[in-house]
């Protein structure tokens, strides 16, 4: 699995610890992490989380990635930001019984946590057991189990609700603010990571087009 991290501006200076714990977790495993930054805050490429929701739907639809990591102040905005895009589900997750419930109920692709809120003693221990729930069984179990058939259903009917509700991703990145998608995807690495692991031509030649 490929696990892009994603921090705002208001979060950065964590990013370090962010990633160090995520793969500390999830190499031993055999996934792959690419952090997108922002690495500090003094990053010449600022990301709100409203960018956030850009740069998670353009990884996440094109392939480039198949889950994202990130976070805010209370989780809540990267949250919502997320859910505005086609092709993304993203997940409030503040604890480790959230991220298990999460993978079995909701079976998404994105989590967004609170990286100031309740941030203190710990926080480091918090991250560690979230990642590491997210990773002891397969997705889309159900929980309990016995809630299963119901749970998968419902998301499968979310899914095509998602579909209808919202416009191709490609449409999306042609008519919003042309500076707040590019300021999405000016990070000091997403050509890197982003073109290397692309699998859709359509959002590879619109994402070159954004960037040219």
């Amino acid at each position: 699995m490929k696990i892009a991290l994603i921090n705002e501006n208001s979060q950065a200076a964590k990013n370090s610890l962010i990633e160090a714990t995520l793969r500390s977790v999830v190499e031993p495993l055999g996934h792959e992490v690419y952090n997108y930054g922002m690495y500090s805050a003094e990053d010449e490429a600022q990301l709100t989380y409203v960018q956030i929701g850009i740069l998670s739907a353009i990884l996440l639809n094109s392939g480039a990635a198949d889950l994202v990591i990130t976070g805010c102040g209370t989780g809540e905005g990267a949250m919502l930001a997320c859910n505005a895009f086609p092709g993304v589900l993203c997940g409030h997750v503040v604890d480790p019984t959230d991220a298990y419930q999460f993978t079995q109920v909701n079976n998404g692709n994105a989590i967004s946590m609170p990286f100031a809120k309740g941030w203190g003693w710990g926080c480091e221990l918090n991250l560690q057991y979230v990642f590491e729930k997210l990773f002891v069984s397969e997705w889309g179990l159900g929980y309990p189990r016995e809630r299963a058939v119901p749970e998968q259903r419902n998301k499968r009917i979310l899914d095509e609700v998602k579909k209808v509700t919202h416009n191709d991703i490609v449409y999306i990145l042609e008519n919003l603010d042309r500076e707040l998608v590019k300021g999405a995807i000016a990070g000091a690495k997403f050509e890197e990571y982003f073109f290397a692991n692309c699998k859709c031509d359509r959002i590879r030649d619109c994402v070159k087009a954004l960037l040219a």
